[in-house]
């Protein structure tokens, strides 16, 4: 599907019917990678319609020249949001830089923005990053990918098994040769808002913050500083688990992701009494 937000035409799937989840991937990959992490918990649900964009630059979005910096996609998302879910309240989740635009999101639109779920956000001030290291290796990846492929496999995932090889290859390579890298880099010079995403008060809805303790990109230890502006959230550091988290512990996010909604159905059935 396609919405012209901005003048620019945003691709996306979506999946099932009902009340709207807006999720968000990261940088270099597309739509995919977040439908293969979240349908499988979402397909159980009832009265749920999962909205998938592609991000600016990655999958089918184009990274028009009018997009020069974060904020600019950050409107753009905005637009997409106001077009295609329009004032009905919304839950959002997001992963690394989708994590970085969902945290902007709630903070324009606090009372539309039922729950936040931010998986391995990326954060302005990252600190005490851990260097790269593979947990558990049962896999050759050198036999079912080419070169470049295994290379990004072996620095993105921890846990290679069998697995996580076949997620890699079903979720994540497909969106690799469609990656505008000259759009990403002229939009990564400006990649920081130009106003903090809590910047306003904090954000009254239940929030879940999952972080990988094996994290080389983004680390853990930095999103603990969002905990001040998320009264509601509940943090998570996961072992045996890098960036790739959605991939590595399916089971644990799976049971985390559950609980949040859980909480959000809840704190909105509390806040219509």
């Amino acid at each position: 599907m396609e919405y012209k937000a901005s003048g620019i035409p945003v691709h996306y799937v979506e999946h099932g019917d009902g009340a709207p989840i807006l999720v968000l991937h990261g940088a270099g990959v597309d739509h995919r990678e977040m439908v293969g992490a979240m349908e499988p918990i979402f397909g159980e649900l009832l009265d749920c319609l999962r909205l998938y964009p592609d991000l600016p630059g990655m999958g089918q979005t184009p990274a028009s020249g009018t997009l020069n910096s974060a904020d600019d996609v950050l409107d753009l998302l905005l637009a997409f949001v106001d077009g295609v879910i329009g004032d009905r309240r919304f839950r959002l989740i997001g992963h690394s830089a989708g994590a970085y635009y969902a945290r902007a999101i709630a903070g324009r639109y606090p009372e539309q923005v039922a729950g936040l779920a931010l998986i391995c956000p990326l954060g302005e001030n990252i600190r005490n990053v851990p260097a790269h290291q593979v947990l558990h290796a049962s896999v050759d990846p050198g036999e079912m990918l080419g070169p470049a492929e295994e290379s990004v496999f072996r620095d993105y995932f921890v846990v290679q098994t069998q697995a996580t090889l076949e997620r890699y290859k079903e979720y994540v390579v497909p969106a690799l040769g469609l990656v505008d890298e000259a759009g990403l880099e002229r939009i990564g010079q400006h990649w920081r808002f130009s106003g903090s995403p809590e910047g306003g008060p904090p954000y009254s809805g239940p929030v879940l913050i999952l972080t990988g303790r094996q994290d080389s990109m983004v680390g853990y230890a930095s999103q603990w500083d969002l905990l001040e502006h998320y009264p509601r959230a509940t943090f998570a550091v996961l072992d045996r688990a890098g960036h790739a988290l959605p991939h590595e512990q399916p089971g644990l996010i799976k049971a985390l992701i559950i609980e949040w909604l859980d909480r959000v159905r809840e704190h909105r059935i509390g806040t219509d009494l």
